[in-house]
């Protein structure tokens, strides 16, 4: 018989805004960086005349950046999602390994 104390989850007592920022501000410095390095690499205005698009330069920069943050705000929110525990499992003692 467990008689320990049931262990809250401390993502519980997070108020939604702070949930949505914890996964939004590390997700928008990694895709800061993410666009910088991806475009000291690439230049926007040659990307744009290869595909055929008609986006200056500053759009270039700016669509790269939402592209970024949305692919590292996907990743922020799994770790999220993904580090809360899972329930415990019941185990029927009929089943239970030996020890």
């Amino acid at each position: 018989m467990n008689t320990s104390p049931q262990q809250k989850n401390p993502d519980q007592d997070l108020p939604v805004i702070q949930r949505i920022v914890s996964i939004m501000w590390p997700s928008f410095l990694t895709a800061s960086l993410a666009t910088v390095l991806f475009f000291v690499l690439f230049d926007p205005g040659d990307l744009a005349m290869i595909s055929g698009v008609d986006v200056t330069r500053t759009g270039g920069y700016t669509i790269g950046f939402f592209f970024f943050w949305f692919i590292t705000s996907l990743g922020c929110a799994l770790t999220c999602y993904f580090r809360t525990p899972c329930p415990p499992r019941i185990v029927n003692d009929e089943q239970a390994p030996d020890q």
